[in-house]
């Protein structure tokens, strides 16, 4: 009957709205265009006002996905808005942050020496609605201390970067996405030495209503470049992206 599944449409619709996913980019709403990675989230609209889960438990892992994080948060970040950084082991040099477009005086810096003092802290700060997101690096999470993070979100609409450091075996988590970030050689221009773009390989391992895949990624210029490997040609073709 096309009665019910108009019904059954529009109650599609709502669970997507309540969980913080959008049907279109929305006015003075930060959009975050990764390409072919937006695919993979409904509607094709990268999930904001959500919590993501990053495993970075090896040191490399943790510093490619610091920069992929400034990177999505810079975007975040356009329309105005604070961001809060806590971590009970921060290595990150704000003046780097620089490179993916924030200003480091715009992001607090909150060091604690206790997981349980951060959890706090980031629940306190992700109810805050004037944030533009808020990102913590911890060793560990369970199911219910994420359940809590993604109810205060669902009320502030704040995005939640949550970098879990810890080599221990993974828990099930309430999570909108979780992702795990490799760190790529850079490429070097006519063999020239120094220090080339970051690259990254992204997993997206799990997306609540999408699908997970596996890309790899670039940050240049202040955007994305998608790095695609063609089966039939060693070259690699790169389309540049807009930060948002």
């Amino acid at each position: 009957m096309p009665e019910k599944a108009d019904i059954i449409s529009q109650l599609q619709k709502d669970i997507l709205r309540l969980q913080g996913y959008r049907s279109v980019p929305q006015d003075n709403a930060p959009v975050i265009d990764l390409g072919p990675v937006n695919t993979a989230f409904p509607n094709g609209v990268f999930p904001t006002g959500v919590i993501h889960e990053f495993l970075c438990p090896l040191t490399e892992q943790a510093a490619a996905t610091s920069g992929f994080v400034s990177a999505l948060t810079g975007s975040l970040m356009q329309f105005g808005g604070a961001c809060i950084w806590i971590s009970v082991s921060r290595t990150l040099f704000p003046p780097s942050l620089k490179t993916f477009g924030i200003e480091p005086h715009r992001v607090v810096f909150i060091d604690l020496q206790r997981t349980k003092d951060a959890l706090w802290a980031l629940e306190e700060a992700l109810k805050c609605e004037g944030l533009a997101a808020v990102i913590a690096e911890l060793p560990e999470i369970g199911f219910t201390q994420s359940r809590r993070l993604q109810l205060a979100v669902e009320q502030s609409k704040v995005t939640g970067f949550i970098l879990r450091t810890s080599s221990r075996s993974v828990s099930t988590t309430a999570s909108a996405a979780r992702w795990q970030i490799t760190p790529l050689p850079s490429a070097m221009e006519n063999d020239m030495p120094g220090v080339g773009y970051p690259r990254w390989q992204i997993e997206l391992l799990k997306v609540r209503n999408g699908r997970n895949g596996v890309w790899k990624i670039e940050w240049s210029e202040g955007r994305y470049t998608i790095l695609q490997e063609p089966s039939s040609s060693k070259n690699v073709q790169i389309h540049q992206l807009k930060a948002g």
